[in-house]
């Protein structure tokens, strides 16, 4: 117990950063390019099981928002010299054919959209608003804060290091869940934070590629609508009557306005 006490007194000393554009200070206590090569495996065995889209309009849509915007976020994290946020990355942006209306980003920057969300989104700009929030799950690491969590509390910090150099299963499932990508909802969550959070960082980085911003609410009550069926995106997310509300206070704060108006 006295090592594992000392052990979490050393992350909280030197694993603390901030996020990009919310300044908030978090602790990562796994290596970002651990977790990069982790997902390299899961990424190609999902794709392996799932009837991936290509060469039709809506997965070359997908392709464009994400390109657009990732650029833009790798643009305005240069200008604030926080390339540390997006190194090793290797931007892919996948449709996969699947009901279900849910996204998701791992680290190092492979994204998947299911067809079951473009119901939702529309249009490009809608399609923009989840890109740019699974983006910023991307930057800010959220997935590195809940895996860390997890790991800690039920292996303790000595099996950190280990558990990642092994992969095993218990780890593997970790790992999907701390990304949104089990099937299962009883999984690992992001925190309502982490989600709020990715919500304004998303509304920046899709106002930075061009996008109008300020359509976002528009999705979110598309997506609160089907009251018979929550939708696998909203499963785990604030309620959506706050998020929206929390969304519109965001784009009329000067928080965000110092963004316009550049």
């Amino acid at each position: 117990m006295k090592r594992f006490a000392i052990f979490i007194t050393g992350c909280l000393l030197f694993g603390c950063t901030k996020v990009p554009v919310s300044g908030r200070r978090q602790l990562n206590l796994l290596p970002e390019s651990d977790l990069i090569e982790m997902s390299s495996s899961q990424y190609t065995q999902i794709l392996d099981q799932s009837i991936v889209i290509e060469n039709t309009p809506e997965s070359e849509l997908v392709e464009k928002v994400g390109r657009n915007i990732s650029e833009a976020v790798e643009g305005y994290l240069e200008r604030n010299h926080q390339q540390k946020r997006f190194k090793g990355f290797d931007w892919e942006f996948k449709l996969i054919q699947d009901d279900a209306a849910n996204a998701w980003c791992m680290p190092g920057g492979k994204i998947c959209f299911y067809t079951g969300i473009l119901e939702y989104t529309k249009d490009e700009n809608g399609l923009a608003v989840v890109m740019g929030h699974e983006i910023a799950h991307a930057i800010a690491r959220h997935g590195n804060e809940r895996m860390s969590k997890a790991i800690a509390a039920q292996m303790g910090g000595v099996a950190l290091s280990v558990a990642l150099m092994n992969q095993s299963t218990q780890t593997q499932e970790l790992f999907k869940e701390a990304y949104g990508i089990s099937s299962g909802l009883s999984g690992l969550a992001f925190s309502r934070r982490n989600e709020l959070e990715s919500d304004k960082l998303g509304l920046v980085f899709m106002h930075l590629a061009g996008y109008d911003a300020t359509k976002a609410p528009d999705f979110w009550v598309r997506m609160t609508q089907n009251k018979q069926q929550i939708p696998a995106f909203l499963s785990t997310h604030p309620s959506g009557d706050k998020r929206i509300e929390e969304i519109r206070s965001f784009l009329a704060s000067e928080k965000f306005q110092k963004y316009t108006s550049k």
